[in-house]
């Protein structure tokens, strides 16, 4: 997705990126925490750094080709 602009950094909302919906968050100063517009989520950094690193963790080896198991 493009630069939003309105902060730090742009993060993905944990909240929509778990049903394959690739948002942006946008910052709040006044509260010091992310929202996003599509969903009701919200929260400081570090929380949505901790559930962006879940995400992450589950889809780890989707690009990974799986050509026999180990035992």
């Amino acid at each position: 997705m493009a630069q939003s602009g309105k902060g730090k950094l742009n993060y993905r909302c944990p909240s929509c990126f778990m049903r394959d919906i690739d948002m942006d968050m946008f910052y709040d100063p006044n509260k010091g925490e992310y929202y996003c517009i599509r969903c009701c989520y919200c929260g400081k950094e570090e929380d949505v750094l901790k559930k962006n690193q879940m995400a992450r963790f589950r889809y780890r080896s989707m690009l990974t080709r799986i050509t026999a198991w180990e035992d």
